[in-house]
């Protein structure tokens, strides 16, 4: 399995970048985005997917403890990925998260 993990560095950065195209509310009370080209939704993540099991072999090696693992069956709703599309902020912003997990971590 794997999963996108974002440093909270990262995710601040994006929605720093974000800032200056947030929607603006007009004198009627209803709000516009500030450029009408640009999604009002984004995706914050990392976009880089890590195995579940390297994700705990990093902790391990940080934390100078093997992990105790019990391995069950895929559970209901679960998937085999996740990630963020990242997409429409890089394009509207240039940006892109920067920190690797063990760095991370």
């Amino acid at each position: 399995m794997r999963r996108d993990f974002t440093y909270i560095d990262d995710i601040v950065e994006a929605i720093i970048q974000l800032l200056p195209r947030a929607p603006q509310s007009n004198a009627e009370g209803s709000t516009a985005c500030s450029s009408p080209s640009v999604p009002w939704l984004y995706n914050l993540g990392n976009n880089q997917p890590v195995r579940l099991l390297d994700f705990i072999e990093i902790l391990e090696k940080h934390l100078g403890v093997p992990a105790k693992k019990e391995f069950l069956p895929i559970q209901p709703g679960d998937v085999p990925e996740t990630y963020a599309d990242i997409e429409n902020l890089e394009a509207d912003t240039g940006y892109r998260p920067t920190t690797a997990i063990e760095v991370g971590l």
